[in-house]
């Protein structure tokens, strides 16, 4: 028993500790060997990962407006308005009269039925910029558009094939085919980017992670221990993930893959990292391996748990949101990082009492257990005088104002973020699919490849035909809008009957827009859309009527919907997730509260400035939809690891000491271990970046710089800082450091009390 500490009985959670310790390192081989037959299990006995959520209807419900609207369509006319997979012919000096006339008569022979190698292609219509015909065309007489029609069941990806077989089969040189385009194809197009980076992903994070940790410890098995930790979390969870998935049913985003890679090699490292920091120490001093190995686990397994369950369900918040994206999104991540926990704080200590100096080893020996040369000392140095400074309340109220001043400042262009679905506009500039829809736009609008569809029905609305016209010349005035085609047009082949329904109680009008469908622009036209139509209707003359909108962009605004709507019960189940965890750990209320302040501003300037930088300076289209959700949802649960990891051995020390005190005394000892945990995790993520898709490309940049910032401005400045402004009531309403504090005086006053 401690001269310092009140008399602790064999169920005092140090005890516990010590006790979980001992029991680890003694059945250190039984561990190691339980996990890897658990990982040969996984991979002999568990399906493969596999890839499903790819369509865009799966990131909505069925029964949501836009997809009830394009159903209702299809019943009353018997032949669907829209296409998401379209041929496009171009030649900028104008197609030949005999190329075009070809182009119709092949659509309607594939709608006849002549080409039966053509299925599951049950129709095709050709769209012409040629004459005006088609209102609001660019160019005159350049562009050809081929759209394609095949049962609702058939798979995206079959629609893409039978697309190329039919450019293939009955298209030749002349026809000067640009490509197969449209959202479909983007959609199947980012499924096999992403499958194909995989491989240079992983490949490079874990060099990355190897240099990273092999430059930090200084020695070559260091790294290879993470690697080692890291592969069995993947490959359990990769598994275990998958068979779950499929027995459950929930389809997994085909994102959630290298998101997961990247999560569970940073994660999974940063644990590693604080294991080796506490052994390499340990050994420095003197301890034999066991001992070290003992002591470690000890320290730093409940501080390891509390930062993986935190993670674990800052991220598993996600399954409150209606979105069908994030609900599949949410637990795969939650999983993945409970997994990577068990595996850390049962394996590294096993590994770690085996190896021993040896897990330090490199070829100069004296760098792997002497931590503390001339370098080191001075930093070490420098450190204990920062820490010293920045805890004087003076210096640290100038700290507080400059940091949350900076935070603010740079969380301001979040009020400009606007979210979109883009999906061909993510694709590389290169890619065929979009060099294709680049063509398409550039002969006819931007929306010409995913137009809206408003149906609107009501008894014998079809014979209301001036009514009708001037809805449609409202419509067309609409800003946002490049062309509109309804009732009466004349651009589409004669005979086929796509406007009115044969007993007159519908009609639909298609809508092309003049932005990128699924961007943000267009997803506010459409809303501005909506918000008229009721207007419009009513000058019209047609009051009495029901509409709806289908299409891409009608899909999409679902989605910015449904993720705006989420946004709050997501962002209220995530904090007080990570404030509950908090809590348990510090037994305090207000301290708690201050840290998670301090994350939810350092993720307010990482939104703040992944909009300035891919709304503002490369002008694109609004964020991906998911990308500002998940990236805040994933740092304010990595947030609580560095709260953790970083105040957790000052608040433990404080029990004996001042808070103040404990703050300078114990900043300086953590400091490196969390510089390299995040800078691991940073570049875990920031190689995100080798996916060559604009969603990944904001998601690298988020993360990466929201790590970064938390990191080495709110934990290594803004937190120490605001805990020694607020001082002891940061323990509000527990007493606990008050009453240590107390007792430790007492004690050195009169040790016989």
């Amino acid at each position: 028993m401690s001269e310092q500490e009140p008399p602790r009985s064999r169920w005092h959670p140090s005890a516990l500790l010590a006790a979980y310790a001992r029991v680890v390192v003694w059945l250190r081989w039984p561990v190691v060997a339980f996990w890897i037959a658990a990982a040969a299990a996984s991979m002999l006995f568990l399906p493969a990962p596999g890839n499903s959520g790819s369509d865009l209807e799966k990131l909505v419900s069925t029964d949501n407006a836009a997809v009830q609207s394009e159903i209702r369509s299809f019943d009353k006319f018997g032949f669907p308005l829209l296409s998401r997979v379209a041929i496009v012919q171009r030649n900028p000096e104008g197609l030949p009269m005999a190329t075009q006339t070809e182009a119709l008569a092949r659509a309607r022979a594939v709608s006849e039925g002549a080409f039966p190698d053509v299925a599951p292609i049950v129709a095709a219509v050709p769209v012409t910029n040629t004459m005006g015909l088609f209102p609001g065309s660019r160019e005159d007489g350049t562009t050809v558009i081929t759209l394609l029609f095949t049962p609702p069941d058939v798979t995206f990806a079959k629609q893409l094939a039978a697309a190329q077989k039919f450019v293939e089969t009955h298209y030749d040189a002349d026809d000067a085919v640009v490509g197969v385009t449209g959202s479909v194809p983007a959609r199947v197009e980012q499924g096999r980017i992403l499958l194909s980076s995989l491989t240079l992903l992983e490949v490079a994070t874990v060099a990355a992670v190897f240099f990273i940790v092999a430059i930090a410890f200084r020695s070559l098995v260091a790294p290879l221990l993470a690697l080692s930790v890291a592969g069995v979390a993947i490959l359990l969870t990769l598994h275990i993930g998958g068979a779950l998935a499929d027995r459950m049913g929930v389809p997994v985003p085909q994102e959630t893959q290298p998101l997961l890679i990247a999560l569970l090699l940073g994660v999974v490292t940063d644990y590693v990292v604080f294991y080796l920091s506490a052994v390499r120490g340990r050994l420095a001093a003197g301890a034999g391996r066991l001992d070290a190995a003992r002591e470690a686990t000890a320290r730093f397994t409940p501080i390891i748990a509390t930062a993986g369950a935190t993670a674990a369900a800052g991220t598993g918040a996600l399954i409150v949101a209606q979105s069908p994206a994030f609900r599949a999104f949410g637990p795969g991540m939650a999983l993945a990082v409970l997994i990577g926990m068990l595996v850390a704080v049962t394996l590294v200590p096993a590994l770690l009492a085996i190896l021993g100096s040896a897990a330090l080893w490199a070829p100069a020996r004296r760098w792997a257990i002497k931590p503390a040369d001339p370098a080191a000392e001075a930093e070490s140095r420098t450190g204990g005088r920062w820490a010293r400074l920045i805890t004087m309340p003076f210096f640290a109220f100038i700290v507080l104002i400059v940091c949350t001043g900076g935070l603010i400042a740079a969380a301001l262009p979040i009020r400009d973020l606007t979210l979109g679905v883009s999906f061909v506009e993510s694709l590389p500039a290169g890619h065929p699919t979009r060099k294709a829809a680049t063509e398409a736009q550039t002969g006819f609008a931007r929306g010409i490849l995913s137009p809206t569809e408003l149906l609107v029905q009501g008894d014998g609305v079809a014979s209301r035909q001036a009514e009708l016209t001037a809805l449609q010349e409202s419509l067309g005035r609409v800003p946002g809008v490049a062309a509109v085609l309804g009732p009466g047009t004349e651009a589409l082949p004669e005979g086929l009957n796509v406007f009115d329904a044969k007993d007159g109680s519908a009609v639909r009008y298609l809508l092309v827009l003049s932005d990128e469908p699924l961007g943000a622009s267009a997803v506010n036209t459409l809303s501005r859309l909506q918000d008229d139509l009721p207007g419009m209707l009513k000058s019209a003359g047609l009051a009495q009527v029901q509409t709806s909108f289908g299409g891409d962009t009608a899909l999409a605004k679902v989605v910015v919907d449904q993720t705006t709507s989420d946004l709050g019960r997501i962002a209220i189940a995530a904090l007080l997730a990570n404030l509950l965890f908090l809590i348990l750990f510090m037994r305090a209320l207000i301290a708690p509260v201050a840290l998670l302040a301090c994350s939810v501003l350092a993720i307010a300037a990482t939104l703040g400035l992944t909009t300035w930088l891919f709304q503002d300076v490369l002008g694109g289209d609004g964020l991906t939809f998911y990308v500002p959700f998940a990236a805040a949802v994933l740092l304010v649960a990595l947030g609580s690891d560095y709260n953790i990891f970083g105040i957790g051995p000052a608040w433990k020390e404080a029990r004996t000491r001042p808070l103040r005190e404990a703050l300078a005394m114990t900043l300086p000892q953590s400091a490196r271990a969390i510089r390299t945990a995040a800078i691991t995790l940073a570049i875990s993520f920031g190689l995100l970046v080798l996916v060559p898709l604009r969603p990944f490309q904001e998601l690298a940049f988020a993360l990466s710089v929201g790590i970064v910032i938390d990191a080495f401005i709110v934990r290594s400045l803004l937190a120490p800082a605001l805990l020694t402004i607020i001082g002891s009531a940061s323990d509000w309403p527990g007493r606990q450091l008050f009453q240590r504090v107390v007792y430790v005086r007492r004690r050195a006053l009169d040790p016989t009390d």
